[in-house]
């Protein structure tokens, strides 16, 4: 069974939201999906690094760092302790850096772009909200599929009959 987006949204265009192509593709894994957490934080990423020092249980981190591109929220470090923890991926909507480094950590990591700066850590955001981006709102518990082509979001699993 293929967890393409392409081929979800040709059998499932009815039930799913497609996130606008604005993201790109910094993880070692081009092909991730799983149940959603988010986080809500602005150039701070300390809730990122505590939602990825739990057990992931082959989740996605959606966060939403409404767009900032002032500083990066996801480096290597917290991509490893991702993956460490059973993470499937994370999607950055501001930035990551250690881009060099991220390619070769089995997770999936898309982001607008990266930036050198590392973020503050006031402890201060939102986790488990819905939040919304790239024109669609995406809530804890939806379903996000990543690849090549996109990033698609469904209310459900989504199972191709390919």
């Amino acid at each position: 069974m293929s967890l393409r987006t392409t081929d979800l949204c040709d059998e499932f265009s009815d039930r799913l939201r497609i996130v606008s192509p604005m993201f790109r593709d910094y993880g070692g894994r081009s092909l991730f999906n799983g149940p959603v957490a988010t986080v809500r934080v602005f150039e701070d990423n300390s809730l990122v690094r505590e939602a990825l020092a739990e057990p992931g249980e082959g989740r996605v981190l959606v966060v939403d760092g409404g767009g900032s591109m002032r500083c990066a929220l996801l480096g290597d470090n917290l991509a490893a302790l991702g993956r460490d923890n059973g993470w499937s991926g994370v999607v950055v909507y501001g930035c990551v850096r250690d881009a060099a480094d991220l390619r070769g950590i089995d997770i999936g990591v898309r982001a607008l772009n990266t930036h050198p700066l590392k973020s503050v850590k006031k402890g201060e955001g939102e986790r488990d909200v819905a939040v919304s981006f790239g024109g669609i709102s995406i809530r804890p518990g939806d379903v996000l599929y990543a690849d090549e082509d996109g990033i698609i979001v469904s209310a459900e699993p989504l199972r191709a009959t390919d």
